[in-house]
């Protein structure tokens, strides 16, 4: 075993692939520690600077002083405690939709609903740009899998009208779009989906809790009702795991048919416990998603001048494509140095020539933090042309 991994892990050095994990002690909602060295964190996903909220934390004690620090069982054995059930219903209600589910993560979410809804001789189409857990999931549910152009629904369109009339179809996006920070749209997925007589499923992962009334996502900032919603807890909610919501007689399936949530130990009570409280937070959390909002609009502003990005858009999410992978490493390594910490992010995650930087805001963040980390790297591209 040794050889054999030694080998691969060679063939990936060789590669300059190889990947390793920092470590990151967080010192409050912007600055961290990285490898021992303090800067400011700006590619964390903690879009409403949650994750260290005091209140988040005390939910957390509570649940744990009350129910105990891990659920001891699956979900259909004895793993199922009120705490699950609260949070479930608080869920469920924050997005108008019959019922909700936990998952462990984002990944047992997806892989779990589409393998479960979706069935073997049904048509799925998948946007091209959609994260790993959604094309596994996609993978996993044998229907034959159709992908369409990143947001056209030229594309999308053409492909539908090659499916066989008596063949159930779903389609299924992110909304908000991990790597590259742009949009789905919505509206005009809706109305094919309607048109076409397909399935509509969206991971809102990223836009949960940022956009939209209350935080809702985006598909209620839209108007639009998808048949499935995904969504995860461990980005602006603060917290960890994820849930599906949608009808009760979907979320019935999924409890007998999604495998990553019958054969899982449930969620830790003391998560569970706190995502119920992080749903009062991000729907009270209107003045953070404005400043959220604000430092957006100064970051491609200020980016646009420094990267030449051309980048346009109202996430928190901001690429700086730098091409090569050297490039995007060393860059991100010297702007650490310099006190700010932004991960280079190269394939397979993103396709090759298009290694980046992935700049993720936090209403944690000041203005000074976008204006700060703008000079520094409008600096390294001066030198580094």
């Amino acid at each position: 075993m040794r050889a054999y991994s030694a080998n691969r892990l060679q063939s990936l050095e060789q590669q300059g692939r190889l990947r390793r994990t920092r470590i990151v002690e967080p010192l409050d909602g912007r600055t961290a520690r990285v490898d021992g060295r303090e800067a400011v964190l700006m590619c964390s996903n903690d879009y409403l600077g949650l994750a260290r909220c005091a209140e988040l934390a005390e939910a957390a004690a509570q649940g744990a002083r009350r129910w105990g620090s891990g659920s001891g069982a699956s979900r259909l054995i004895s793993g199922t405690l009120p705490v699950h059930v609260e949070a479930e219903e608080r869920l469920a209600r924050f997005l108008h939709a019959d019922a909700a589910l936990l998952f462990p993560s984002g990944y047992h979410a997806n892989l779990g609903v589409l393998s479960a809804l979706v069935e073997e001789g049904d048509d799925v189409y998948s946007d091209r740009l959609n994260h790993a857990s959604l094309i596994d999931g996609c993978r996993l549910s044998r229907a034959k899998l159709h992908i369409f152009a990143h947001r056209d629904m030229a594309s999308l369109e053409s492909e539908l009208a090659k499916r066989a009339g008596d063949r159930r179809a779903w389609i299924v996006t992110e909304t908000l779009f991990s790597m590259d920070g742009d949009l789905a749209d919505l509206p005009a997925l809706s109305t094919l989906a309607q048109r076409c007589g397909a399935f509509l499923l969206v991971d809102e992962a990223h836009a949960l809790g940022v956009f939209g009334p209350e935080g809702r996502g985006l598909s209620a900032a839209a108007g639009v009702r998808p048949d499935i919603i995904v969504g995860t807890l461990g980005k602006a909610f603060g917290c960890a795991g994820a849930f599906v919501a949608g009808p009760s007689e979907a979320i019935d399936l999924l409890v007998n048919r999604a495998r990553t949530f019958v054969y899982t130990t449930a969620i830790a009570p003391p998560v569970a416990a706190a995502v119920a409280k992080a749903v009062d937070l991000v729907r009270a959390a209107e003045a953070q998603r404005a400043h959220l909002y604000e430092l957006g609009l100064r970051a491609r502003s200020r980016l646009n001048h420094a990267a030449h990005a051309g980048l346009a858009g109202s996430s928190p999410i901001i690429p700086i494509v730098l091409g090569g992978e050297r490039r995007a490493l060393e860059i991100s390594e010297a702007l650490l140095m310099r006190g700010y910490f932004v991960a280079g992010i190269r394939p397979p995650t993103v396709p090759a020539g298009t290694s980046r930087l992935r700049l993720t805001l936090s209403a944690a963040h000041s203005f000074d933090d976008v204006d700060g980390f703008c000079n520094e790297l409008e600096d390294l591209l001066r030198a580094t042309p």
